[in-house]
């Protein structure tokens, strides 16, 4: 059977280059699909961090001349294998050669033109690979599939390629001047309209994306039902709505092998969920002795790791932070972003020395260890696509408290003080005050109920956040669109259902001191067997006369089908439509038949 051959195609890809959770998404998901019996690739542009860095590793595959409008530029192809994965790169030094993935705006707009046109040239023959499915992610790669079918496919190349977009965040659209693109890409004019790539009369890359793929995948099940709404659909709810049939949701995982407090090294302690008081506890001084906190193991530390920007929240962060630091919690920011939010969280933590920490920079071990020490992990975003830092706070054991939006509503569930179930705290409404009372409840439970707080953070530690579930899901819609056969090699396989032989009539005969035939035979009884006991369970809908003396003892909750046949009092057996004798029936699952042996 062929393998479903899929190529990612990304401007960021972890560990190669990264600015956000898209880098996260595109490194861990085609290695785990390389785990499941999928052909996943990966293909980004050669920065020059890349290639000073991978110098030695990278192999060069060839060369080509790319039409960009009038002109024509060189695009050369390496490649490299790393983690079972073979990665791509495209090389062009005039828009490549920076040290930052991304320089300006509209320069970018140029960049990831040419990008997204050398992939469509290089796939096939020339790479040696033509993949069943094509995977886009972000408005950097959103006129591939339109591109696909304007210069590709209309002439018999690449006619079996399926496109998949994912949307991981819907505020960046790749917007820019029609006339330009159009010169850059030979756009035909039938592909200029409205109901193509056009919006507000200007070129909208992530729109066509949405238009010309079969299908879009967003990164949680909530965001894909939000961006269809007016508040968070960016103007594009009306195109999302349309092509709503072949939008759907599936959450990320987290690189696990990266975010692991088991073996993490760039932590001071390493430690699991059986012994996470004492590895925190030493990851808490160390980082408060480190930033020149209190060091005060009572104080609940907050942290946030985030860009710095209006969506993270931060505006509801900075009108109640100082209270939040008056009720005696130490708070610790690290990221960058928006010059206004770097300055003002700076301010404050100038005004508050031993209560809280900004600090303005991306530092990777910084992060690890913020993770570790932390006890509350604050995400009051406005919007969330997805997030990657929830999961990665539960996983080492630090509660998160969030508002109820996107993957954060699907995977972080609010503690229920009567059930005593939830992995952390939530608040649903963008108020400040909500998000401050909340934090100070989470706060309140982690001074003076410390049982319960060790309920919450286990009940984090052991979710499972692996992209193994995710990976699955992928592989399916790629089946699906492609039509090619795929069973996952690591889904729970279901034990077939064993059912008993058909029942049959045991003649017992009672022991006399002068057995004769005749006397033998009056007393002559039909016992049941133990399926024939059982099958009520078979049958829930059906009333027996017989059932005060077979289910007397109700089945383990575990089997659904039981509990429906345990009396005539159940639900179930009071709406019987028919009566019949059970000794006629076939026998139930033989692994119900423990109950019956007890009678």
């Amino acid at each position: 059977m062929d393998k479903i051959k899929v190529l990612f195609v990304s401007s960021e890809v972890s560990p190669f280059a990264k600015v956000g959770g898209l880098a996260d998404v595109v490194g861990a998901l085609p290695v785990e699909l390389n785990k499941m019996d999928v052909d996943a690739r990966v293909i980004l542009p050669l920065y020059r961090k890349i290639k000073i860095k991978y110098n030695d590793e990278l192999q060069f595959l060839g060369w080509k001349m790319i039409h960009m409008g009038w002109r024509s530029m060189y695009a050369g192809l390496y490649s490299l294998e790393k983690n079972g994965t073979l990665f791509y790169f495209v090389d062009n030094e005039y828009y490549f050669n920076f040290e930052s993935v991304y320089v300006e705006y509209v320069f970018d707009i140029e960049r990831y033109c040419f990008f997204q046109r050398a992939v469509l040239d290089f796939m096939g023959d020339f790479m040696n690979f033509e993949p069943n499915v094509l995977h886009c992610n972000d408005w950097q790669t959103g006129m591939m599939p339109m591109l696909l079918d304007a210069h590709f496919k209309k002439h018999g190349y690449h006619t079996n390629v399926q496109t998949v977009f994912t949307i991981h965040n819907l505020k960046y659209q790749g917007v820019h001047s029609t006339d330009v693109v159009r010169e850059m890409l030979d756009l035909p004019d039938e592909y200029l309209i409205n109901d193509f790539c056009i919006k507000d009369r200007a070129i909208n890359f992530l729109k066509a994306g949405i238009v010309f793929s079969n299908s879009v995948t967003t990164v949680s099940p909530t965001y894909a039902y939000e961006i269809m709404t007016d508040y968070y659909g960016e103007g594009l709810n009306g195109t999302l709505q349309r092509y709503a049939y072949k939008v759907s949701g599936i959450l990320n995982g987290i690189n696990d092998l990266e975010y692991n407090p088991k073996t993490d090294s760039k932590i001071p302690a390493q430690y699991d969920i059986t012994n996470y008081k004492e590895g925190k506890a030493i990851c808490k001084e160390s980082l408060q002795k480190q930033l020149n906190l209190e060091v005060n193991p009572g104080a609940p530390l907050c942290s946030m790791i985030s860009r710095l920007v209006d969506q993270k929240g931060l505006d509801l962060l900075l009108y109640v932070i100082e209270e939040m630091l008056y009720d005696g919690m130490q708070i610790v920011i690290l990221g960058t972003g928006d010059p206004y939010y770097e300055r003002a969280l700076v301010d404050i933590a100038n005004r508050n020395p031993g209560k809280m920490c900004a600090c303005i920079d991306f530092d990777s071990g910084l992060a690890h260890t913020i993770y570790a020490a932390s006890d509350i992990f604050l995400m009051p975003s406005l919007f969330e696509p997805c997030g990657l830092s929830q999961l990665v706070s539960m996983m080492y054991g630090t509660v998160p408290v969030v508002r109820e939006t996107g993957g954060l509503k699907d995977t972080v569930f609010p503690y229920n003080e009567y059930t005593g179930e939830g992995n952390g705290f939530s608040f649903a409404n963008i108020n400040a005050h909500e998000f401050l009372f909340i934090t100070k409840y989470a706060c309140d439970l982690y001074r003076h109920h410390k049982d319960v707080w060790d309920d919450i953070v286990k009940a984090g530690m052991s979710g499972d956040y692996s992209w193994t579930k995710s990976a699955g899901e992928y592989a399916g819609l790629y089946s699906l669109i492609t039509g090619i056969p795929y069973t996952n090699p690591f889904a729970p396989v279901a034990e077939p259902e064993v059912v008993a032989e058909p029942a049959v009539e045991e003649t017992v005969v009672e022991e006399k001191a002068e057995p004769k035939k005749k006397s033998a035979a009056k007393k002559t009884t039909t016992k049941k067997t133990d399926a024939e006991k059982k099958e009520p369970a078979k049958k829930a809908p059906t009333k027996k006369s017989t059932a005060k003396k077979t289910t007397s003892k109700k089945a383990p909750a575990k089997k659904p089908a039981s509990k429906k046949a345990d009396t005539e009092k159940t639900p179930a057996a009071k709406k019987a439509p028919a009566k019949k004798t059970t000794a006629k029936k076939p026998a139930a699952k033989k692994p119900a038949t423990k109950k019956a042996d007890e009678k």
